[in-house]
């Protein structure tokens, strides 16, 4: 029997690979944009005819994957986009639990879950230390990548183009120490690909120093778990909170690998 490619079947197959390309475009572009952006912003930003964008984008609202954003005409990600990412961060949380607790437990101190949300980091889980003066996560809170070491560490899991086009070009100043410019912020990460651990010290909040594994999940998001320690302690606790990351960081990339 002959197999032949072409034809209508060809074509019409090269057209849902663009059209899926251009679904995912959209969603990308309106990553980090809680306000929306209006069909001629997403044509922009696209580079596609108005027309195309207007159909796609008709189409995902019709799924509840995209909503209205304003009467001005604005979208942004719908509910049920929201749905199926929610689920899929439960699943990880599950995923993940067991290893946070016995870091927790390992170290005594709070450890949190973020996740990489467009050019932010946003905590999913935490297990929180039982000691009277703590760092303290919250779930649902963002923290930027270039100046927190679960940013950095999930910084390092991303090609360098993809880096530069994530982080800003002047970076905001949260603590005397926060990092100053990109060349810094490569080289750091550098040294994170090399030692599989990133560091906060004191750069996005005066007092706390954090120590972040990152590895990616099977749907492709990167995620990273972090123990934030108050600095009075840090350097006491430093080598038991490395090794205890350390040690979940091969047995995450072993569970999260391809099959």
């Amino acid at each position: 029997m002959n197999v032949q490619s072409g034809g209508e079947g060809g074509a019409a197959n090269t057209g849902g690979v663009q059209v899926i390309a251009r679904v995912g475009q959209i969603f990308r572009a309106l990553e980090g944009e809680p306000w929306g952006l209006t069909l001629s912003q997403l044509a922009v930003r696209l580079k596609l005819p108005r027309s195309t964008v207007h159909r796609l984008v008709s189409a995902l609202v019709n799924e509840g994957l995209l909503m209205s954003a304003s009467v001005a005409g604005r979208v942004r990600i719908g509910t049920e986009f929201v749905r199926i990412a929610t689920a899929s961060r439960s699943e990880l949380r599950d995923q993940v639990a067991p290893l946070m607790r016995r870091v927790n437990e390992a170290v005594g101190e709070t450890i949190d879950c973020g996740v990489l949300e467009g050019d932010q980091v946003r905590v999913i889980d935490v297990i929180e230390t039982h000691h009277q003066l703590r760092a303290v996560s919250n779930i649902g809170a963002v923290f930027p990548l270039y100046c927190t070491a679960k940013g950095k560490a999930i910084l390092a899991e991303l090609d360098d183009a993809t880096i530069f086009r994530l982080i800003p070009k002047e970076f905001e100043r949260y603590t005397g120490a926060t990092i100053r410019s990109r060349a810094q912020l490569m080289r750091e990460v550098e040294e994170v690909r090399e030692t599989g651990l990133a560091y906060d010290r004191e750069e996005h909040a005066s007092g706390i120093c954090t120590v972040a594994i990152a590895a990616q999940d099977p749907f492709g998001s990167i995620f990273a778990l972090s123990v934030p320690v108050p600095t009075q302690r840090f350097a006491l606790l430093k080598g038991e909170i490395e090794q205890a990351l350390l040690e979940i960081s091969s047995e995450l990339k072993s569970h999260f690998a391809p099959s």
